[in-house]
């Protein structure tokens, strides 16, 4: 699995948990979320008013699927075991499995506009990932 996948999976989990808490953000978290607007219509379909992966969608950058409290990516289906608000940031540790094993991934999110989010994994390696909401098709 490409660690673009498990960190956007993680990120999506990470959401659903800001969405649910009330003094973290004001936004709504819900929806489909993808790297750039662009590729919107080839990461997400449609099936039954669902927003849901498009076949192949990694081939375009991912994305994740906040609902409520689940999260899911393209590989990964994640649940929030902790959440803590640190101003513009909260610190998130997720549960997050493949189907095939279960680990805990740390990641922080900052709102950075409407419909727009950037997501950080905790780790020596400082990397971010803007992901921004796609419309409702």
């Amino acid at each position: 699995m490409r660690p673009t996948t498990v960190f956007a999976v993680s990120a999506g989990f990470m959401l659903a948990a800001l969405f649910t808490c009330p003094s973290a953000l004001t936004a709504d978290l819900n929806g489909a979320w993808a790297s750039d607007l662009s590729v919107c219509n080839k990461v997400f379909t449609k099936v039954s008013g669902k927003m849901v992966f498009a076949p192949d969608s990694e081939l375009y950058g991912g994305g994740l699927v906040v609902e409520g409290k689940r999260a899911s990516g393209t590989f990964q289906k994640c649940t929030i075991r902790s959440m803590e608000d640190d101003g513009a940031t909260v610190h998130v540790i997720a549960a997050c499995s493949t189907g095939v094993m279960v680990s805990d991934l740390k990641l922080t999110v900052k709102i950075t506009g409407d419909n727009q989010i950037t997501l950080s994994p905790v780790g020596p390696v400082d990397t971010q990932t803007t992901y921004v909401r796609c419309p409702l098709q």
